[in-house]
């Protein structure tokens, strides 16, 4: 199956004042999920205990946390997030710039499976709330 980075061939799981989140589920282990983050915004800060995940930077540009890093990511930027390492993305435009990357992540159901949001000593929450 082939799917660029204008369609990822996937469905609009969330639509929000934060962003725009599509996802592809058809292969078995792997979910390709795209989001497009909004001027101002930020995803959920979290971390998956035995996930690695990649995000690629496709359009605009953003910070990118992981761990205790801070890094600029731009369109054809790759970063690369270890199992356990906190990570989030920060889109500290103000007005009508929206960034877009692409994740690849371990299969899992959105509704029912978990993840830890903020610092490891929080409690857990569902992926993507």
């Amino acid at each position: 199956m082939k799917v660029n980075t204008k369609n990822i061939g996937g469905k609009v799981v969330r639509e929000n004042d934060t962003y725009i989140l599509e996802d592809n589920t058809l292969l078995n282990n792997l979910t390709l999920s795209k989001t497009t983050l909004k001027p101002g915004m930020s995803t959920n800060g979290h971390h998956h205990d035995e996930e690695d995940e990649v995000y690629f930077f496709t359009k605009g540009w953003a910070n990118m946390i992981i761990g205790d890093e801070l890094e600029m990511a731009k369109a054809g930027d790759i970063f690369l997030v270890p199992a356990g390492k906190f990570h989030k993305v920060v889109n500290s435009h103000s007005e009508n710039f929206t960034c877009e990357f692409i994740c690849v992540f371990q299969k899992y159901n959105r509704d029912s499976d978990v993840a830890i949001y903020g610092d490891s000593d929080q409690d857990s929450q569902p992926f993507g709330d």
